[in-house]
This record gives structure tokens, C-alpha cells and sequence, in this order.
């Protein structure tokens, strides 16, 4: 299918590339009236009510460190380019591009769900990830607060959670986060992609501004919340001179810990992320291809355990040892282990006194 790739105000994907499983593509074309001149489409952002029966996510990936998740929303608005979970969309009949980001599933079921998985006899206790795929605090959640009622029942149960953000939104339950950060059930890892306000905006268009996530944070630490900061993703030849500079002012605003994921391009990803490359930076585009080649053995993505992380070869060896000089350096720690041993049910401690 040949498409045409625009940039789009406040949209991160230059097209709507179809899904690896429809059976019709489409394609746009000049029709000779000038029907592609002027401003491009802005698609509006839709919501779909997500009817799942089940709400815990399990995973027994040997280099994903948990094994059960939540995920309240389905697509992301925050419209990140580099989204590995982008070809999820594909699964539910959309596409990968613009509809990831315009189409969002939400799930309104998401905390009754979750009260009746966890009374399960047979439910045993870890942590659980709170935006692992997309994130939990879009800005769809300041309307719905789907996030905020999940985080109330693990509250409430007394159960562990990590949660991964790049939005300043988490900050509104603070309320909730501080007093489970008191019972060592909580810990918060900020995404920080970029320092430089053109780049972000052009990648994750409506994520929070750099300096606004370290000032969540800053928020976060001063409120006695474990926050990590995640470096991710590094994009060779586009953003990897950052790394340390990223891992400085994170430390300096309070992160105690520190990670990062080398860019990860699986399925529909790879054709997307190249026409955003070909649309906002022309210049660069032949370059950071070439890199991210050399970290996966040639092809756009390597998805074998242990490498779709870190990547492989003289780059990725590059990264590492500069990730993990600067973390030495800047004194960062491991994440804070949380504590499983407190998980009940509401009300259950008061009711063994009787």
C-alpha cells in the first residue's frame, strides 16, 4: 500500500497504516484538485467502552521483571511514536498508526474486576505493574479516573504496585501514593525520553514536557514516594547523547533508581516509525536507521529474551557501559522492594479481633 506520510498537529503517526490483519489496505492519492493540499486531517480522539471479563494481565517473560499487570486503557493518546504497543491495535481491527492514538479502548469495569480477581481463593500475592503497555494516566484518565479507582482497591487490599508514567496526572493521587508509599506497597517510575521541548513534542506529542516530569518527580520524592526515572527509549543517533544528562537531572530531582530500554520496533512499528523519521527529520533518517540496525543484527527488531531490551552489538555495548558509569556516578540504587506480605482483604484484620 503506498501512503503518504503528513505531520500532523498534536498527532505523532504520519498515517493510518492498516494492520498486518486486514484484508483491504488503503490508500491516498492525488486525485489532480489538489485534495491533499492545505491543512491535513486532525482526527479527534474516540472512546470505546472495553467489555473485558478479566483485568490482571500475566506474563512469564524472562526479562520482564513482573509477572501480572493492568492496563485501564487500550491505545494511547499521548500519541508516542515509538510505542512498542502500538500493534496491539492491530488485534482489535485498528490501525497501528492514528487510530492508537484516536481510538482508545477504556475499561469502566477495571476496579470491580479487580476486587473479584483478588478475592479468588487461589490469588497469590506480587506486585503488579500499572501501565504497562499504555499509560495509565493519558489524559482520557482526568475524566475518567479508571487509575485512580484500581489504585483505591489495591489500597484498599493492601497490595503492592509499580506504576510506570510519563504524565504529571499521577500527582493527583498523592493522597492515595503517599500513605501506601508509608507501608513500602508503591513505587512510581517516571519516563523521561528527552530533554529538548522540539523533540518531545514531535515524538510523544501529548505526554507532559520534559521539565514538567521532573517536577513530577520532584513531587513525588518530597511526598515520600520510591520514584525511578526510565531513560527509554534510547534511539540511536537521535536521542542517546542524552543519557546522561537525562539521568542527572532525574537524580537531582529525586529518582532513587534508574533503568533504560533500547528502542524496540516489532511489526507495524518499524514502517511507522520510519515515515516519522522521513517526515520530521529527513536529515537524520538514513543514520538512525543504519544504528538501530547494528543494535539488532541488521533487521529493524531482534525479538529474542534478553536482546529486544538491551540490544546487541558494539552500540548497545556502548549505551550499556555509559548507562551504567553514569549510575555509579550519580550513586543510583535499585528499585525498592515492595512488601506482599500485608495483602487482605478489606476489613479482614478487623474481623480475626472477634
Amino acid at each position: 500500500m503506498r501512503t503518504i506520510p503528513i505531520a500532523r498537529k498534536g498527532r505523532a503517526a504520519p498515517t493510518n497504516r492498516v494492520g498486518r490483519f486486514e484484508r483491504w489496505g488503503r490508500e491516498e492519492a492525488d486525485d489532480g484538485w489538489g485534495s491533499l493540499d492545505g491543512e491535513p486531517e486532525r482526527p479527534q480522539t474516540v472512546l470505546i467502552e472495553d467489555k473485558s471479563r478479566s483485568i490482571i494481565a500475566t506474563n512469564d517473560s524472562p526479562d520482564v521483571p513482573f509477572d501480572r499487570s493492568i492496563n485501564p486503557y487500550r491505545g494511547c493518546e499521548h500519541g508516542c511514536i515509538y510505542c512498542f504497543a502500538r500493534p496491539t491495535h492491530a488485534y482489535l481491527g485498528y490501525s497501528p498508526g492514528l487510530d492508537f492514538e484516536t481510538k482508545l479502548l477504556y475499561k469502566p469495569r477495571a476496579a470491580e474486576l479487580l476486587a473479584a480477581e483478588l478475592a479468588r481463593p487461589g490469588y497469590r500475592c506480587q506486585p503488579i505493574t500499572l501501565g504497562a503497555n499504555t499509560d495509565p494516566y493519558q489524559p482520557v484518565e482526568r475524566r475518567l479516573g479508571i487509575t485512580r479507582q484500581v489504585l483505591a482497591v489495591l489500597h484498599d487490599w493492601r497490595h503492592p504496585v509499580s506504576i510506570v508514567t510519563k504524565s504529571a496526572l499521577v500527582e493527583r493521587d498523592l493522597d492515595i501514593l503517599a500513605g501506601m508509599a508509608e507501608e513500602r506497597l508503591i513505587e512510581v517510575r517516571v519516563s523521561v525520553t528527552t530533554l529538548d521541548r522540539a523533540l518531545s513534542r514531535r515524538m510523544e506529542p501529548r505526554a507532559a514536557a520534559p521539565e514538567r516530569r521532573l517536577e513530577t518527580v520532584r513531587r513525588l520524592a518530597e511526598a515520600g514516594v520510591p520514584v525511578g526515572v526510565l531513560f527509554a527509549p534510547v534511539i540511536p543517533g537521535l536521542n542517546d547523547a542524552e543519557l546522561e544528562a537525562v539521568l542527572n537531572a532525574a537524580r537531582a530531582a529525586g529518582a532513587v533508581s534508574a533503568g533504560y530500554v533500547l528502542l524496540r520496533l516489532p511489526l507495524e512499528l518499524g514502517a511507522l516509525f520510519s515515515e516519522w523519521l522521513e517526515v520530521h527529520y529527513p536529515e537524520k533518517a538514513a543514520r538512525v536507521t543504519a544504528l538501530v540496525r547494528e543494535t539488532r543484527g541488521g533487521q529493524l527488531y531482534d525479538s529474542a529474551y534478553g536482546n529486544r531490551m538491551r540490544g546487541t552489538g558494539v552500540f548497545a555495548d556502548l549505551i550499556a557501559a555509559r548507562f551504567k558509569l553514569a549510575s555509579q556516578r550519580l550513586a543510583y540504587g535499585e528499585s525498592v522492594p515492595l512488601d506482599t506480605t500485608q495483602f487482605h482483604a478489606p476489613g479482614a484484620r478487623q474481623i480475626e479481633l472477634f
